[in-house]
């Protein structure tokens, strides 16, 4: 692997705290609250870092408010261009706006129109290229060299940096005693500014970084190891295949330990931050959370800092994810029964149902089954419960009127 450049500038202390200076009362303040049911769950005392409750819903605008804020008279009026998928995008168009900097925001092809939309809703113009962000910032390259404008890149750039790792500084001046901080690892912007501010005020503390498995690149790097990621995640946000130089650079120097989370996991967390907590969470802001989950021995009885980084999830993804983890709950089950086809049958199934106190969502009843027999029929039943305790009394007391009861999965209920 390359050395790192002999004069790659990394922040300090002092340049995170004059971050904050420029940010302060353009960016909220958020809050950094105990979270005693997440404690509960996962065994350690969690506080936890509400950067969803920024205007643009992520933490994303600290770092490009510091770099807009950093260019001359010239470079404003040039403009400045960035690429992005999502949180970036808008944070740079949102105070591009508001400083009266013309912005363009190139965005792959494959971007949720919400995103798109909202991207120019905060006065960007937004141009679609190429399948993927890597395809996106070959365009935004070409248009910078064109008109001149000031790339603002999402994480590996040192004003950016310094104005994500302004949150260190709320935090433990909120909480000094925290000994633990998990960050969501992308490309490394986040962490790499938290933990350049949080191990100068508290060198004792440690610094947590979380990936999802499927997009390793941090964990990788750190190991001298080539880069292997790739497939569909939740956790798009820190879905890179290649960190920064900078931040790799502050890794290798303060970063404590770095875990990595299932898919299932990155769900579950999404899922407890809306049922117990509830606040939203995108999957990248869940990583945190799934890393308690993942390794709880780690992190039991100690004092944990999460960064709930964003909350810009798509509705349908997280309507998707509550009726998964309701059905791992088995508080939304789903069964099969062969049943003769004859009046009153499927009555007297919807009547125990009925009096054992489930409450039928869903009724399929087929004849055309060929593995049926002629005179019966397929009924598929989805219903909800309070516990699989409760969904299997429900099925026992079906079973004792002499029908056969198949549990069903998702994919069973398609065939």
């Amino acid at each position: 692997m390359p050395k790192p450049p002999t004069d790659l500038r990394l922040p300090t202390l002092d340049d995170v705290r004059d971050a904050a200076r420029l940010i302060a009362g353009a960016v909220i303040r958020t809050p950094f609250l105990p979270a005693p049911r997440l404690s509960q769950l996962t065994g350690a005392r969690v506080w936890v870092k509400y950067e969803n409750l920024q205007v643009t819903a992520a933490f994303k605008e600290r770092g490009a408010l510091v770099k807009l804020l950093g260019l001359d008279a010239a470079a404003r009026a040039r403009g400045v261009i960035a690429m992005s998928a999502g949180n970036h995008a808008q944070a740079v168009a949102y105070h591009a706006t508001r400083l009266g900097i013309r912005s363009t925001i190139v965005m792959p092809e494959t971007t949720p129109h919400v995103k798109v939309a909202a991207t120019r809703g905060f006065g960007a113009e937004v141009v679609l290229s190429g399948e993927t962000v890597a395809e996106a910032e070959i365009e935004a390259e070409r248009l910078r060299l064109r008109d001149g404008a000031t790339f603002v890149h999402p994480y590996d750039d040192f004003d950016v940096i310094r104005g994500q790792g302004t949150m260190a500084l709320e935090m433990l001046e909120d909480e000094p005693d925290l000994e633990v901080m998990v960050v969501p690892v992308g490309g490394g912007g986040l962490i790499g500014g938290i933990a350049t501010a949080a191990k100068a005020l508290a060198p004792r503390i440690e610094i947590v970084g979380v990936e999802t498995r499927l997009y390793p690149a941090m964990w990788a790097e750190l190991r001298d190891l080539p880069v292997v990621a790739g497939g569909t995640t939740l956790a798009e946000g820190i879905a890179v295949r290649r960190v920064g130089l900078i931040n790799l650079e502050i890794a290798r120097r303060l970063l404590d330990d770095l875990i990595l989370v299932e898919e299932s996991d990155i769900e579950r967390a999404v899922y407890f931050y809306l049922t117990l907590q509830k606040t939203m969470a995108e999957g990248a802001a869940g990583a945190g959370l799934a890393a308690l989950m993942t390794a709880p021995e780690r992190f039991r009885g100690r004092k944990v800092g999460l960064v709930l980084c964003g909350g810009n999830i798509d509705p349908r993804i997280l309507s998707s994810i509550m009726v998964r983890e309701l059905a791992r709950e088995e508080k939304i089950v789903a069964i099969r029964l062969i049943i003769p086809d004859r009046p009153g049958v499927l009555g007297e199934i919807t009547t125990v149902l009925g009096r054992m106190g489930g409450n039928i969502l869903e009724v399929e009843h087929r004849r055309t089954v060929l593995k049926v027999p002629a005179k019966g029929a397929s009924l598929d039943v989805v219903f909800e419960t309070r516990d699989g305790a409760h969904a299997q009394e429900i099925i026992a007391a079906l079973e004792a009127l002499d029908y056969t009861v198949e549990r069903l999965g998702q994919t069973d209920r398609q065939s």
